[in-house]
């Protein structure tokens, strides 16, 4: 139908904590699980994960950032909203970022809407 906005808290730090650890093999197979659920698949590995540049090959966590725009690419690709704009970082009250709060559409006015309502406050909280 074509008609569904949504509104997504990625939570980077939460994932971070239970998933994405320097030692991919030593996480939970029920942590894993559930992040295969969040993500859809397991291509979040693809996603968060590199062993370009290391000498040993060991798995190397990307940045949040980087993650979290390949979840931004997802929602475009396997989901198919045409309008997903950058995700908005949320930070506590250090700065650090704790979750990314997304928004995907199919109707350009409400990407408008929430697009200006982001770039207003994506730089909120830093220092």
């Amino acid at each position: 139908m074509n008609s569904i906005d949504m509104i997504l808290n990625f939570p980077v730090l939460g994932i971070n904590r239970n998933v994405l650890w320097r030692q991919p093999k030593n996480v939970d197979r029920a942590l894993i699980e559930r992040m295969n659920a969040y993500w859809g698949d397991e291509s979040w590995r693809k996603s968060a994960y590199n062993t370009q540049g290391n000498f040993f090959g060991w798995p190397v966590k990307e940045p949040n950032e980087t993650i979290a725009l390949a979840f931004q690419e997802r929602l475009r690709e396997i989901a198919k909203f045409r309008h997903v704009p950058k995700p908005l970082p949320m930070r506590n009250s250090k700065g650090a970022i704790v979750y990314y709060l997304f928004f995907a559409s199919q109707k350009e006015v409400a990407h408008n809407v929430m697009k200006d309502i982001f770039d207003k406050y994506q730089r909120r909280g830093t220092k």
